[in-house]
């Protein structure tokens, strides 16, 4: 008998996956696969072409290479400007959700107090509801803000973190609860015997085993921020747009400049892309411990 017949003869082991299934999942993953690095092809692609292979039939290889988009990205808008306004919008928006959420999930997860039933539920059902109905009442509260103390939050950095703020917040409160109800409670009084009051015990001890919940949450949070349009659209200004609208400056009332946009799309994405990169292993700890209690 030669080898290969040999081989044809090896029984199958009985908790082995069907001969079917395994082609049906290889088909499903090449579409996939297809559906998700064909459109990067292409912005890389029409990131490379000048503006009059861009604007015509589209070539899957370009006939001519150029990098001058990536030049001209810079001078066509301030994409500098709203490069910064992003990095800092999306910083504090972070921190400030970061910080506020750990405070809030540990008491939710440590301590009984009147009203925690109703708060939990409202934290969640708080998602429910689409952002475009916060939009009027937002804009209306700060701009009577503005008119009663001068203080001014519509048109500033300030007032679009505290808006990013309201959609942040309450997705980290309620996954770091989660997280911080899965750390055993004898962590707690362990820090305790040592001399360790709640805050400190909370720092020295439940932040460190909650660092993947932490990042997770941090992550979201950075991302809700860098890549929202709609309030970015209102709520800011000339001088305090953000990278998310700032792409609309490609186009004009002539012409649309899509290999730079394409080429700007691409710069825009980097800081998400290394930072998923870089914190993925923990990312996937994060959600998927805080999502079983």
């Amino acid at each position: 008998m030669s080898e290969h017949a040999a081989r044809r003869t090896v029984p199958r082991s009985p908790t082995a996956a069907p001969r079917s299934f395994l082609r049906t999942r290889r088909i499903f993953l090449t579409l996939l696969t297809a559906f998700v690095v064909l459109p990067v092809y292409v912005m890389i692609s029409s990131s490379l072409k000048p503006l009059e292979d861009v604007s015509g039939a589209f070539e899957w290889i370009p006939s001519e290479i150029t990098l001058r988009p990536y030049a001209d990205i810079w001078q066509t808008v301030p994409l500098a400007d709203y490069f910064l306004n992003s990095v800092v919008v999306a910083s504090a928006a972070t921190v400030l959700s970061v910080a506020v959420a750990i405070f809030a999930a540990y008491a939710v997860s440590r301590y009984t107090f009147r009203g925690k039933r109703v708060f939990s539920v409202t934290v969640l059902s708080t998602q429910m509801f689409p952002g475009i109905l916060f939009l009027l009442p937002l804009f209306l509260i700060y701009v009577n803000i503005g008119n009663a103390t001068g203080i001014a939050l519509f048109g500033s950095r300030e007032g679009l973190i505290l808006t990013y703020l309201t959609f942040s917040l309450p997705f980290s409160i309620w996954m770091l609860t989660g997280y911080f109800d899965s750390i055993p409670r004898e962590l707690d009084e362990a820090a305790k015997v040592d001399g360790c009051g709640p805050v400190r015990a909370l720092f020295r001890v439940i932040v460190p085993a909650a660092s993947p919940g932490i990042i997770a949450v941090a992550v979201y949070a950075f991302m809700t921020a860098w890549g929202e349009v709609l309030f970015a659209s209102v709520m800011t200004d000339d001088t305090t747009r953000t990278l998310a609208v700032g792409l609309q400056g490609y186009a004009t009332q002539n012409d649309v400049y899509w290999n730079q946009v394409m080429a700007a799309s691409l710069v825009v994405s980097v800081p998400v892309v290394i930072g998923f990169l870089l914190l993925q292993r923990h990312l996937v700890a994060g959600l998927t411990a805080g999502a079983v209690k």
